[in-house]
C-alpha cells in the first residue's frame, strides 16, 4: 500500500510551504491539492489555484509525488492545460500525477455553464481523449463537440524527469460505468471518492461496487491489472480517516481487501471538514503507516 496526503489550497504560501515539506519528511508517497475555482465544501474559504501551488511545492520537495485532486473541464481547456501539465512535470522532475475528473457542480455553475450531467460527462470524455493525445503527439488537430485543436504544437512533448518517451500519468476519477471504462482505456490509474452515504458501511458498499466494476472493465478490455494503480479517497466516508489511528488502520485494511494500491487522507483541520488533530497524524505516520506498507 502507498499513502497520500491532500493539502487544501486554502493557506497563504507562507503557511502552506512547511506543510508540503512535512508531507515529504513524514514519508508520504504522494501529496495532492484540490483543483477548483471554488470548492463546495468550503465556499467561504480563501482559495488558491492548484497549478502554481504544485509548482511551488515541487520547488521545496525532492521525492514526493505531486498531484491534482482533481482537474476538470470546468476550469481547464485541454490545449492550454497541456502546457501547464508539461511545466509541472518538468519543474517536479517527473513527479507530477495528473488527476482528472468530470468536476463538481459548483464550479460548473459559477463559470456560467448550464450543461446537464450527461453532457458534462460527455465533455469530460472528450477532454480526456484530447488531453491524452496532446501529451503523446505533436501537430494535433481535432474537431470535436466540445473542443477543437488546430495543428497544436506540443513541444517539448512528454517529459518524465528527462525521459521524452513516457507521458505524464493520468489518474482518472470515476464512479459511473462509462467513466470507469474510460479510466481503464485511457488511464494509468483510477481514483474514487466512493459516493455520498449516511453510514460508513453504506459508503464501503459503494466503494466495493465501484471496485468490482473496475475489475470487470479490466477483464473486458483484456488489460492486466498489474501496473494499474487504484487510489481511494478515504475521507469521503462519513468518518474522517484521521479521527483516530485505529480508524485509519481499519480503513486502510478495508481498502487493501478491495484491491486498492493507494489511499489518500487529508491534513487535519481545526474545523470541519476533515476535523482532526496533528497528534493523530503524527501517530499514524510513526506507527501505522510503517506497519501497513
Amino acid at each position: 500500500m502507498r499513502f497520500g496526503l491532500a493539502i487544501l489550497p486554502e493557506h497563504p504560501w507562507s503557511d502552506a510551504e512547511p506543510m508540503w515539506r512535512e508531507a515529504e519528511q513524514m514519508g508520504f508517497d504522494h501529496a495532492w491539492t484540490f483543483d477548483h475555482v471554488t470548492w463546495g465544501g468550503l465556499p467561504e474559504s480563501p482559495w488558491f489555484a492548484a497549478v502554481p501551488t504544485l509548482a511551488a511545492a515541487a520547488a521545496v520537495t525532492e521525492r514526493i509525488g505531486l498531484g491534482t485532486f482533481v482537474s476538470s473541464p470546468n476550469n481547464h481547456h485541454p490545449v492550454q492545460f497541456m502546457r501547464e501539465v508539461l511545466a509541472l512535470d518538468d519543474i517536479s522532475g517527473g513527479r507530477f500525477l495528473l488527476g482528472i475528473g468530470t468536476g463538481g457542480d459548483l464550479d460548473s455553475r459559477i463559470t456560467g455553464e448550464d450543461l446537464p450531467l450527461r453532457d458534462r460527462v460527455a465533455r469530460f470524455h472528450e477532454f480526456t481523449g484530447l488531453l491524452d493525445r496532446l501529451l503523446r503527439d505533436d501537430h494535433v488537430t481535432v474537431d470535436g463537440r466540445f473542443y477543437a485543436a488546430r495543428d497544436v504544437r506540443t513541444l517539448p512533448g512528454p517529459v518524465r524527469g528527462g525521459d521524452t518517451g513516457s507521458r505524464v500519468p493520468l489518474v482518472i476519477a470515476a464512479n459511473g460505468p462509462r467513466s470507469i471504462a474510460l479510466a481503464v482505456e485511457r488511464g494509468d490509474g483510477w481514483m474514487t471518492y466512493g459516493g455520498n452515504a449516511d453510514t460508513d458501511d453504506e459508503w464501503w458498499a459503494l466503494v466495493a461496487g465501484h471496485s468490482r466494476r473496475v475489475d470487470e472493465a479490466l477483464d473486458a478490455a483484456g488489460r492486466d491489472s498489474d501496473g494499474f494503480t487504484r487510489y481511494l479517497n478515504l475521507d469521503s466516508a462519513p468518518t474522517f480517516s484521521l479521527s483516530s489511528a485505529a480508524t485509519f488502520e481499519q480503513a486502510v485494511g478495508r481498502a487493501a481487501d478491495l484491491g486498492f494500491t493507494d489511499v489518500i487522507t487529508h491534513w487535519p483541520r481545526p474545523t470541519e471538514p476533515f476535523f482532526g488533530t496533528r497528534d493523530v497524524l503524527d501517530e499514524v505516520v510513526a506507527d501505522v503507516i510503517p506497519r501497513l506498507r
